[in-house]
């Protein structure tokens, strides 16, 4: 018992360094290249390059990793030189170069996270439903990075998160040598190609919902802390809120198990993506009403925990045996990678040209779509 509870802390550990890392980045990089004096366009782009890697990196590294079996391997090979590359950072501030240096990162930085969601639900064997439990810790490192540096950047410059975003590097790398092996067990669909897994009408539903889902978020990541500033926030109030939407995915990662058990996962993300419409509607037209953005940012709890959880369940259903690997890195790659370079991309001249009330209304309109396209399934299913 007391080996497993080490595994346990040991894939937490990974996670809490990986999405510190995003606790960094996302919330404050656009603040960061804003103060270099880049253009909203300019950022979005910039931006938009780790949803980029994240649409290409995975499925080749997946691809390695279930190919070889060596799938730890491929994961720690991608740690070193992630952090390797993020060193560039230090010495560019020109768009081509900070360009040059976030597509090298990123190849290898969005690399590893399907590889360990694929060896975590390994790990987990049929307590499937108790993955958020060990996926809260990355959602508590998000909370210290993106509190500690709001509260940090009200005192000190803003080009510190370059060094933050070292320390979550080395953490990463540390902890990625640190990962259990686990044992792929052998399916009946190994034989399969993937493609005919892919093409079932339940698995093209949830990839293409969830790419919607994705693309409603790119306006979020891309300019949400940007638009608080506008609108008189401080930094540690950005930071502060960013926390709160973490915090409440946190328990609902806790409450999973039940929740699943209750509603299972096609409801779960129905519900997910009815308040993802309602989310962004609050955010775009009610931003300067203090207690409306506070309930948008409780949402976040079924807007990304509930749902991360749900559809990353469903995929492990889905993609058994030889196929996990491939199937989790299918999943972001399509997803949080095309989708968010998308919605990443439509940012900068929405933002630039019609305003936050126009983007923010984009991103409810994606997550309306993809809530009607999970309803068309269900429905079918049922029929």
């Amino acid at each position: 018992m007391s080996t497993s509870k080490n595994y346990h802390w040991r894939i937490a550990g990974f996670y809490f360094f990986y999405y510190a890392f995003v606790g960094m980045f996302s919330p404050y990089w656009s603040l960061y290249l804003q103060s270099i004096h880049f253009t909203p366009i300019e950022i979005a782009i910039l931006m938009s390059i780790q949803p980029v890697m994240r649409m290409i990196a995975p499925n080749i590294w997946g691809w390695l990793a279930d190919h070889t079996g060596e799938r730890l391997l491929v994961v720690q090979v991608a740690a070193t030189l992630s952090a390797v590359f993020y060193f560039g950072v230090f010495l560019t501030t020109s768009f081509w170069g900070l360009f040059l240096v976030l597509t090298l990162m990123g190849f290898f930085w969005s690399a590893s996270m399907p590889l360990v969601e694929a060896t975590t639900l390994s790990y987990l064997g049929k307590n499937t439903a108790h993955y958020g439990r060990i996926r809260s810790w990355g959602s508590i490192g998000f909370i210290v990075a993106v509190v500690g540096l709001g509260y940090a950047f009200d005192y000190i410059a803003i080009a510190w998160l370059l060094w933050a975003g070292l320390v979550c590097e080395i953490g990463i790398l540390i902890f990625a040598r640190q990962i259990p092996k686990t044992e792929v067990l052998a399916h009946h669909t190994d034989h399969q190609p993937i493609r005919q897994i892919v093409m079932q009408p339940k698995v093209l539903a949830l990839l293409g919902a969830c790419f919607l889902m994705s693309v409603a978020h790119g306006p979020y990541y891309t300019f949400f802390s940007i638009y608080l500033v506008e609108h008189g926030y401080t930094k540690t109030a950005v930071g502060a809120l960013w926390a709160l939407g973490v915090i409440c995915e946190i328990g609902v990662f806790f409450l999973m198990p039940a929740l699943v058990k209750r509603f299972g996962f096609t409801r779960i993300l129905l519900i997910s993506f009815s308040a993802a419409v309602l989310r962004f509607m609050l955010i775009g037209w009610m931003v300067d009403v203090v207690v409306v953005l506070l309930f948008a940012q409780v949402l976040h709890a079924l807007t990304f925990g509930a749902y991360h959880a749900a559809s990353v369940g469903l995929v492990h259903e889905y993609f058994k045996g030889r196929h996990q690997s491939k199937g989790q890195a299918l999943f972001g790659s399509f997803t949080y990678g095309a989708g968010g370079v998308l919605g990443g991309l439509a940012s900068g001249p929405i933002w630039q040209h019609w305003g936050a009330n126009a983007l923010y209304s984009f991103s409810a309109a994606m997550a309306l779509l993809g809530l009607l396209l999970m309803a068309w399934q269900s429905r079918h299913k049922r029929a």
